[in-house]
């Protein structure tokens, strides 16, 4: 058997198949103005015997594609625990949201928080702060490594934040110390929800910005737990999906 997950995020599509737990087939696309298309996109002559999708966008493909759909928490804490069992803790951050998920021994999800009332401190904050300082996301990320003091950036409003950057630059401020600053300003947020939720354990670091390899390590340093990134952060729901339609609450 064949069975699919689809994961329809706020900024990209994510479409995982796999036969025997075992993942044959990882497509992604950027969500767009037209999610449905994009959906469409990604699963167009794929061939699976099962389909459950997850995301912001589940409800509207389950009215379009005659599917299934769970949670995207539920879809994480399943991917997550099948990729790591050891994990008591997920923090996902994504384009626009992030999440951080308690963990028990058995892998089930006991308590979750979602900061997803703005943009700040997620992806999509990150991609506007590295556009305002002239780098890549990835010259923004070692930029950050590079510095050894970080500036302090007081909004976390994408907007506000914005146009501090710009004045902390024409102040003179060096840009690898503003890139710090904004990476420090990101892990404070996320690991005050990671210390409500998950206090303890192993964290699975899931999202686009788990690729951050300063945010990663701030995280370590700021928490001293372990953090964990599996090799395609971004598919983990679409993975746990997939999971969820081949082996049900089994999973």
């Amino acid at each position: 058997m064949r069975a699919a997950g689809i994961d329809i995020g706020s900024r990209t599509v994510k479409f995982v198949i796999i036969e025997n737990g075992t993942i044959i087939l990882t497509r992604k696309c950027l969500t767009s103005h037209d999610p449905l298309t994009a959906v469409r996109s990604v699963i167009d002559d794929a061939e699976y015997d099962m389909l459950i999708g997850t995301g912001y966008g589940r409800h509207l493909i389950r009215e379009h594609l005659d599917c299934t759909v769970i949670s995207e928490i539920k879809a994480f804490a399943i991917g997550a625990n099948a990729i790591r069992p050891s994990s008591r803790a997920i923090l996902d951050i994504g384009g626009q949201d992030t999440k951080a998920i308690s963990l028990n021994n058995k892998g089930e999800m006991t308590k979750f928080e979602m900061n997803d009332r703005c943009a700040a401190g997620t992806g999509r904050f990150l991609e506007i702060m590295a556009r305002a300082l002239g780098y890549t996301l990835e010259e923004f990320s070692e930029a950050a490594l590079s510095a050894k003091r970080a500036e302090n950036i007081n909004s976390m409003c994408t907007v506000f934040a914005e146009s501090e950057v710009i004045s902390l630059t024409a102040r003179g401020a060096l840009r690898h110390e503003v890139a710090r600053g904004i990476h420090k300003t990101i892990v404070g947020r996320s690991t005050a929800l990671l210390r409500r939720v998950a206090p303890s354990g192993e964290i699975f670091f899931a999202g686009g910005v788990a690729l951050n390899n300063c945010v990663r390590k701030l995280i370590t340093d700021e928490l001293g737990r372990a953090v964990f990134v599996p090799p395609d952060p971004q598919a983990v729901g679409a993975y746990g999906a997939a999971l969820y339609a081949m082996f049900g609450k089994k999973s």
